[in-house]
């Protein structure tokens, strides 16, 4: 093939280079989720990630080379997107994968024909980099490649040795660069200049080990990593001037410009910078929330919402009214489906999300909008001409204003932004934020990062034996490990092989004991860390060591008790897609001992008749008594076969399937019953919702529901001997007891204020004329506010015209007050809401009202006497 850069799409891109792996023995293996199955790491960040725990030797690869189109996100260079060519949240990295099979020599052979050969890229555009002290790559590329050596650059530690993390496989890479300015000769070649140069394909020789004094030892297997960014590749086939004019992107872009009404080539450069912070951010989410990802205010969640409501900002800023996610995200969701066809099948979930997280933020920023009309009067009413920038900062974090929204709006109240200011308050939330890390940790967490070379994966025997004989790998003591621990003290011990099942898929971990020689553990918990089921337990005799061979046994009531709950939550998704909707899909679960828990995307409450409905299905599918066939499949068998796969799980090549055929199949890693009879019973305790969109149903089955009826069935009989009646009586006794009540207090309220009106015809000797006007200022005994308020109005009626104030003091801790103001006492500028407003602040309180009439309430009764002296006070120098 010729040497001149063909237009390729983005799609035909991604396929030749697939392909040309696959044609060269590499099994094209599909993009693994966003949500990594590495617990150190919150996104999936990198091509390799997936393959870690092969780099670390934790797993054996079923192949040992593989290609994959691997989808990233990584948010540590977020204020550059937009601004640069280059920076992406989201974006596709091409690899080739070699595990200990081929090295240096075979990797940029392959890469140099891809690059010139297949992309057609003119060899005297490209300049390579290799690591300085590389000489081995160095020579390959000048003397089997023949490139010219001015044009291979030794590059340091910081830009060509890649680590994973401070300790762990490590080695020296090499990258191909395209040079866009060939003409400017190879004199002077600068790799950092971003005009001139694109990284397009990294070469990672994984090649030492680096331990934790910093000493390198060759790895028995050496690997290669390597990665082509998709974007860039597009970019410089497609001759457009940065990754997001290239049809990976654009549509996006012109999506949200037709939106907005807007010509991008003509467009200046700040709106240009907002369309491809939207085109970027679009892909990201739409991706996000096709992996499972829910927008929250916590780790992927977080991002997720940030990242959305940066779209929504950058709409606003160039104009865009009202909501448009979802008709961008459509653009979005179109242009991957075809190699992601996950987007299309989450569509709805996709734009329901969307619609959520873009509505919600949109009526924050109007409660921003009034925020900084407020801030813009004060610097005003001061005669100020600068917002601080701690206001500028407060606007920024609490109600997502970018600055640049902030500054626009302040300009047209002649008003500038302390700048300054804003940065500062900016880096104190970076030092905050400083935790997000850079770097992929390649060690499994706490003490066992040093061990994991040394002990294999735990064996679980589980499914079929609660007994097994194990020998002891670790014993942790506070997370440290140790050669042994004795009676009295808290262990996690991890075993060769277990029958105790770790928690996971939302279900908890088994109980029971581990004994050996003079020994006894019970075992409290069971959870897993990589691929080692570590036993939380109590040392209740005995010493236990490493190297020990014990018996492991779990607890079988307990276990019973969770795949009776488990197996139940099973029957309750299958039947709830049956008889409320099919689109119905899980959104976590909880399976325990003594009950469980499912949530459920739906966007609205089940009726009564529904929930019965679905209590009454899985009850008779437990009734029908259905066996279960459990088997092991490859993952795509599996889901042609209509398997639920399930939130959040991560799946290898091959998955369990728990089938009860013709009523629920599902991948899934629990404990279950062999048959449904075993359940028993099924019963739903409550449905309500969790969150905006979510459903949460709470039920008990099996051995279970005798502890949930004796609680029931206790309160039932206490009730029925205090009513003296039958349990079935007992809601009518109830309802009658409640009527009467309400009966009672409707004649003592009647009586109560008839008695405060008798009460008061007594006031009328203490009334005192100032002037033309009468005034009468009185404390009555408990009287509640509502009759304080009559008697109030009938006393003012009396006396004609004049200013009645009453106080009183209904009940512990709570004071009562009500003016009463004829007229002529509003005409000398007396209003009796603000006038009763300041005397109530005497007794810790406020209230108002209109100006013939108002009430006010107070805490401190022991003011009132004071308060009111406050009021005739006020009263005669007003009227006198």
């Amino acid at each position: 093939m010729s040497h001149h850069p063909q237009y390729l799409g983005g799609n035909e891109i991604r396929a030749l280079f697939l392909d040309f792996f696959a044609q060269r023995g590499h099994q094209i293996l599909p993009s693994a989720s966003l949500v990594p199955e590495d617990p150190t790491v919150l996104l999936t960040i990198a091509g390799m990630l997936p393959f870690k725990p092969i780099f670390l030797g934790q797993r054996n690869p079923e192949f040992k080379r593989a290609t994959t189109s691997q989808k990233c996100i990584r948010t540590n260079d977020i204020e550059n997107v937009g601004r640069t060519k280059r920076h992406h949240t989201f974006f596709e990295m091409l690899g080739n994968f070699s595990f200990g099979d081929y090295f240096k020599e075979q990797a940029i052979a392959w890469g140099w024909e891809l690059s010139t050969k297949v992309f057609g890229l003119p060899p005297e555009q490209l300049v390579v980099s290799v690591f300085e002290e590389d000489d081995e790559a160095f020579a390959i590329w000048r003397d089997q490649i023949g490139v010219p050596e001015a044009r291979i650059k030794r590059m340091g530690v910081d830009d060509n040795f890649w680590v994973s993390g401070p300790t762990g496989p490590c080695g020296p890479c090499s990258e191909i660069y395209y040079d866009f300015h060939p003409e400017r000769g190879d004199d002077n070649i600068d790799l950092e200049d971003d005009s001139r140069f694109i990284e397009v394909y990294n070469l990672v020789f994984m090649q030492y080990n680096r331990d934790a004094e910093g000493n390198l030892t060759p790895l028995a297997n050496k690997n290669i990593d390597t990665g082509m960014g998709l974007e860039r590749m597009a970019q410089v086939l497609q001759k457009v001037p940065n990754n997001y004019e290239t049809d990976l992107v654009f549509p996006i872009i012109k999506t949200a410009a037709d939106i907005a009404g807007i010509d991008y080539e003509s467009a200046d450069k700040k709106t240009k910078v907002s369309l491809k912070v939207i085109g970027d951010h679009v892909r990201a989410v739409v991706h996000m929330i096709a992996d499972e990802i829910r927008a929250s205010n916590v780790g992927r969640g977080y991002v997720l919402r940030r990242l959305i409501r940066r779209v929504v900002r950058h709409g606003r800023l160039i104009g865009i009214q009202g909501e448009f996610t979802t008709q961008v995200a459509e653009t979005a969701i179109a242009l991957s489906e075809s190699a992601y066809p996950n987007v299309r099948q989450r569509e709805n979930a996709i734009k329901a999300e969307l619609q959520r997280e873009e509505s919600q933020f949109l009526r924050t920023l109007e409660r921003g909008e009034k925020l900084l009309e407020e801030i813009i009067a004060q610097v005003q009413s001061k005669g100020e001409t600068q917002i601080s920038g701690e206001s500028a900062f407060t606007l920024y974090d609490t109600y997502g204003f970018p600055l640049e929204l902030t500054q626009e709006i302040a300009a047209e109240y002649n008003l500038t932004i302390d700048e300054a200011g804003f940065d500062a308050e900016m880096q104190k939330q970076v030092e905050r934020a400083k935790e997000a890390h850079k770097t992929i940790d390649l060690t499994v967490q706490g003490s066992l990062d040093k061990l994991a070379e040394h002990i294999h994966a735990t064996e679980f025997l589980g499914y079929t034996q609660p007994v097994a004989t194990s020998k002891v790998e670790v014993v942790l003591v506070n997370g440290v490990s140790q050669e042994e621990a004795e009676a009295g003290t808290e262990v996690q011990i991890v075993l060769d092989q277990t029958p105790f099942y770790a928690e996971s898929g939302g279900q908890i971990g088994d109980r029971g004991y581990i004994s050996g020689d003079g020994v006894l553990v019970t075992i409290h918990d069971v959870k897993k860390e990589s691929d080692f089921f570590v036993h939380f337990g109590h040392i209740e005799r005995g010493t236990i060591r490493v190297g020990d061979a014990v018996t492991a046994q779990i607890d079988p009531a307990n276990r019973r008790r969770a795949q009776a709950n488990h197996t139940a939550t099973h029957l309750l998704q299958a039947a709830l897609k049956k008889t409320v909707d099919e689109g119905i899909s899980q959104a976590g679960s909880l399976v325990s001992f003594d009950r469980l828990r499912f949530d459920f995307n739906c966007p609205r409450p089940l009726t009564p008749e529904e929930v019965q409905q679905v209590e009454k299905l899985v009850n008779i599918w437990i009734a029908e008594a259905h066996s279960a066939k459990v088997e092991t499949l490859p993952l795509a068998e599996a889901k042609a076969r209509g398997a639920v796969a399930m939130f959040g799980e991560k799946y290898g090549e091959e998955v369990r399937v728990i089938d009860f055929p013709g009523v629920s199949m599902e991948l899934c890693g629990g404990t279950h019953v062999s048959n449904t009879a075993e359940i028993g019973v099924f019963k739903i305790v409550s449905e309500a919702g969790v969150a905006s969109g979510v459903r949460r149903i709470e039920a008990v089955s099996g051995p279970a529901i005798l502890d949930y009826l004796n609680v029931r069935d206790k309160v039932v009989k206490d009730l029925s001997d205090r009513f003296k009646v039958k349990p079935e009586e007992l809601p009518d006794r109830i309802t009658t007891l409640q009527n009467e009540l309400k009966t009672t207090q409707k004649e003592l309220e009647t009586l109560k204020s008839q008695l405060a009106i008798a009460k008061s015809d007594s006031l009328l000797q203490t009334v005192e004329s100032v002037g033309n006007y009468k005034i009468l200022v009185a404390k009555m005994e408990d009287v509640d506010p509502e009759s304080l308020k009559t008697v109030a109005e009938r006393l003012l009626q009396k006396v004609g015209n004049g200013a009645i104030v009453l106080g009183s003091v209904p009940e512990e801790g709570k004071v009562s007050l009500v003016a009463a103001f004829s007229p002529e006492v509003n005409k000398k500028g007396l209003q009796a809401g603000k006038f009763i407003g300041t005397i109530a602040k005497i007794c810790g309180g406020g209230g108002g009202g209109r100006p013939n009439l108002a009430q006010a309430g107070g805490r401190d009764a022991s003011k009132l006497p004071e308060a009111l002296e406050q009021a005739r006070s006020e009263l005669r120098s007003a009227l006198g």
